[in-house]
């Protein structure tokens, strides 16, 4: 393992939640950033990120992480409420639902990680239903 995330999300209490969680399964955290400008600075720190839609500074997590995508080959998983407000992000693999569980987000960071969905997991739903993501 070893990967190293990034948690772009405004919400100090659910972005420990997920540092825990990350830490805790051997993954390291680079950053937590509550806008799309910290979230910028660090993108060259990280191999993945999880990625909320509403940040600090207004829905900007869609941008931010095709921004993470296209600009810096970070893989992006969303962390959100608000799926529907996710619309196209070339690039992101998937997304998880608030509130969500611990396995919801190992299973998130593995897909990151690996590229591989769980067989019968449906804990992170992928960006478009047949396009799974090979890596």
């Amino acid at each position: 393992m070893g990967k190293t995330a990034l948690i772009v999300e405004d919400e100090i209490f659910v972005a420990l939640d997920l540092e825990r969680i990350l830490l805790d399964a051997g993954y390291e955290v680079c950053a937590i950033a509550p806008d799309s400008a910290a979230a910028m600075a660090c993108a060259g720190s990280c191999d993945f990120a999880l990625v909320d839609v509403n940040l600090r500074d207004g829905a900007t997590g869609p941008s931010v992480a095709e921004r993470l995508a296209r600009d810096h080959g970070v893989k992006v998983v969303f962390v959100t409420a608000n799926p529907t407000q996710i619309g196209e992000v070339p690039g992101a693999l998937g997304y998880v639902r608030k509130p969500f569980s611990e396995n919801a987000i190992l299973a998130a960071a593995r897909l990151a990680d690996t590229g591989e969905q769980e067989p019968a997991n449906d804990d992170v739903l992928p960006m478009v239903e047949d396009d799974r993501i090979a890596g």
